[in-house]
């Protein structure tokens, strides 16, 4: 009997430390083969929507991925690497095939935003981009060169003011025109001085992909560009439908629900309990939908919309 409870209490370390290394085991494996399923999933939706659209499907979505290393999430904005990924796209697709982009982003870099939207109005077939929920800031510059744009009817653009150094350009302007110039620090006022020449930059630039996409005439093209990037509104001021009609895009809002289902394919990171829960049907089961967390403002460095 002495040797009972060394036994029983030797059994259950063995037990404890079989748990932990198969807990261990089956967390690795997860964190490898869980992004492969979702990349294969993913893989095989834009196949079916690029053969319902006989088109050249491109998806840009910025936001983080609940399926990443170690549970870790990636989100990110338009940048460099989108663009080459983007210009590869263009580039490998024949001149008279249809290009169809979906675009989910809160902005980005303005040289990267105006690569991926001169590309696009190169490109010889019809190109036309969704957005399904938001195409913010440089996503909305990109959303200009196309042919037309189709809009979830809930979902928003937005200006494209351009931000230097993290502040609205046209508000470092403002604060030379209202704060005498010996009172203004050297620092203010090299900001302001940049902050006028991007602002001309962007609204030729926002001026010169309306005209040519043919979203609209070359004078009211003028007219939106200005409006677009001088400042009017706050930089994260939602443009509805409405409001883009008004200004003279050429929106439709017959989103195909294939888009909706790759949007699924690009999950929001957040907690597992659900703040959110609905019924699918009348008669179906509860299907939890995560809340996203608010997207934190862009950090944005000089020349980043």
């Amino acid at each position: 009997m002495a040797d009972a409870k060394p036994t029983l209490f030797s059994r259950l370390a063995g037990v404890a430390r079989f748990l932990f290394w198969a807990l261990l085991i089956y967390i690795a494996a997860q964190a490898f083969f869980a992004p492969n399923q979702l990349q294969v999933k993913r893989a095989q939706a834009l196949a079916a929507f690029q053969e319902e659209r006989k088109s050249r499907v491109i998806v840009m979505i910025h936001r983080s991925d609940r399926v990443s290393f170690l549970g870790a999430p990636v989100g990110g904005f338009i940048g460099i690497e989108d663009s080459e990924s983007v210009l590869r796209a263009i580039r490998l697709t024949p001149d008279q095939t249809p290009i169809d982009l979906i675009l989910h982003t809160p902005g980005g870099l303005v040289l990267a935003a105006e690569q991926i939207a001169r590309a696009l109005l190169d490109h010889k077939g019809k190109v036309t981009v969704f957005v399904p929920h938001y195409a913010m800031s440089g996503g909305t510059m990109i959303a200009m060169a196309a042919d037309e744009i189709v809009m979830d009817p809930n979902a928003v653009l937005g200006p494209v003011d351009p931000q230097i150094g993290g502040m609205p350009a046209a508000s470092i302007v403002r604060v030379t025109e209202i704060k005498p110039v010996e009172r203004t620090s050297d620092q203010i006022l090299i900001l302001a001085d940049m902050s006028r020449k991007a602002q001309t930059q962007v609204r030729d630039i926002v001026a010169e992909l309306l005209s040519e996409s043919g979203q609209m005439g070359a004078d009211r093209a003028a007219e939106v560009a200005k409006t677009m990037t001088e400042g009017r509104w706050t930089h994260d001021f939602p443009i509805t439908v409405r409001t883009a009609r008004g200004l003279g895009f050429k929106v439709s809002t017959d989103m195909p629900r294939s888009v909706y289902g790759i949007m699924e394919l690009y999950p929001q990171a957040g907690s597992r309990r659900p703040s959110v829960v609905y019924l699918d049907s009348p008669s179906g089961g509860a299907m939890p939908q995560p809340s996203p967390p608010s997207e934190p403002a862009e950090s944005s460095p000089p020349a980043r919309r």
